[in-house]
């Protein structure tokens, strides 16, 4: 059930994201609007857009959900080797995701300083090597 579920997340996603799908809703917005003086803009007619975008909605963002995790368990996966592969790199920046909020600020205040450094290393008239 898995597998089916991401195969029909990732090609509902991958369709919804295309111009044409955009388009599509446009559409359906222009006929909607244009039938409301057939129906005299009744509540009824406004509750069918309304229901219908709610319910698009509520299951676009589950779709969604599903393919940004996906993809940035792929990215962290990716990233990981990379951190691996490289000899100077620290393995213990591994799994950044699962520090706390202080712990990576931390890290990023590091990664300022280290930043500022060399920005001033770079600096003409610098006598300090990086």
């Amino acid at each position: 059930m898995r597998d089916t579920f991401h195969a029909f997340a990732h090609r509902a996603a991958d369709l919804m994201g295309r111009p044409g799908a955009f388009l599509a809703g446009l559409l359906v917005i222009v006929v909607w609007a244009s039938v409301g003086p057939v129906f005299h803009y009744s509540d009824t007619w406004q509750l069918v857009i309304n229901t219908g975008t709610t319910i698009i909605t509520f299951l676009m963002v589950f779709l969604i959900q599903h393919t940004q995790n996906r993809d940035a368990k792929a990215m962290h996966l990716k990233l990981d080797e990379l951190i691996r592969a490289v000899g100077a790199a620290r393995t213990s920046l591994l799994h950044l995701e699962d520090l706390s909020e202080e712990e990576l600020a931390a890290l990023e205040l590091e990664f300022q300083k280290l930043h500022n450094r060399m920005q001033r290393a770079r600096e003409p008239g610098s006598e300090e090597k990086h």
